[in-house]
């Protein structure tokens, strides 16, 4: 039986996340740097890999097999990783929902996130190769997730920024409450711009309402910013947010003060 090594202190309150991977090093090194390294100190969450090639019964650990059907790749095996998932609901104080990263999923988002944070205990299959056999997903997998719809090697990454993702969105999992608040999506709409010093740079002034110490002042740029960033790039977003008459106002006079030709295709 493997044994499920957890980075972070367990308590019953904490968020847990266990990862199924045939690379547990990337899993390891992602919990020990950043926000996530401090939840897991701070006793927020708590993260396991899980390799499901301890959960093979063969000389060789064999994880995949090739295709039924034919076709290119590798297919990785039911067994292992039932085995894996079996062994992990049994040992967990909690029901455990096992979410497969794939890019049939429903995507990940600033507005689907709150679905991946409802369990307690997080599971994450991260594939390989072709994926894996569909009857594990019938039977042992409770949903499934995706990144965007572009491909990457292995699940892991994607573990991993879901994991990212959802952590920032702990109390007290940042050094500074507002800035889960204030990120890129958090009320549907891109982040507003950000400067530091110094405070001219290659000829680039900070816009000087950020040193004017007004505070509704700098807000009232700030939405602007964040309003007219997202119609410029992202007009889906905007086409979706609810504003305000006073939003709207802020948008409007957004637009009307752009350079000429900078439109782009907008109307």
């Amino acid at each position: 039986m493997a044994r499920l090594s957890w980075t972070g202190t367990r308590t019953t309150e904490l968020r847990r996340f266990s990862v199924i991977t045939l690379f547990p090093e990337l899993i390891t090194a992602f919990a020990g740097v950043g926000i996530v390294r401090r939840a897991c100190e701070r006793g927020l969450i708590a993260i396991e890999s899980i390799n499901p090639r301890l959960y093979t019964t063969d000389a060789r650990s064999s994880v995949d097999d090739s295709p039924y059907g034919g076709g290119p790749g590798m297919v990785m095996s039911v067994l292992p990783l039932r085995r894996a998932i079996h062994a992990l609901r049994a040992a967990s104080d909690g029901q455990v929902h096992v979410a497969y990263l794939s890019p049939q999923g429903k995507t990940v988002s600033q507005q689907t996130l709150p679905e991946l944070e409802r369990p307690e205990h997080l599971c994450l299959l991260a594939g390989r190769y072709e994926g894996v056999d569909e009857r594990l997903l019938v039977r042992d997998v409770d949903s499934e997730w995706s990144l965007g719809d572009f491909v990457l090697s292995g699940g892991e990454i994607a573990a991993m920024a879901v994991i990212d993702a959802l952590t920032r969105r702990l109390p007290g999992a940042l050094g500074d409450e507002r800035s889960a608040s204030e990120d890129s999506f958090a009320d549907g709409l891109l982040d507003y711009p950000h400067y530091t010093r110094p405070e001219v740079l290659d000829g680039q002034a900070v816009p000087p309402v950020l040193l004017s110490g007004n505070h509704a002042e700098i807000a009232r740029w700030r939405r602007q910013q964040s309003l007219g960033r997202t119609w410029l790039r992202r007009p889906d977003l905007i086409t979706l947010a609810c504003l305000d008459k006073t939003d709207r106002g802020l948008l409007e006079a957004f637009i009307e003060a752009l350079p000429a030709g900078s439109k782009g295709g907008h109307s």
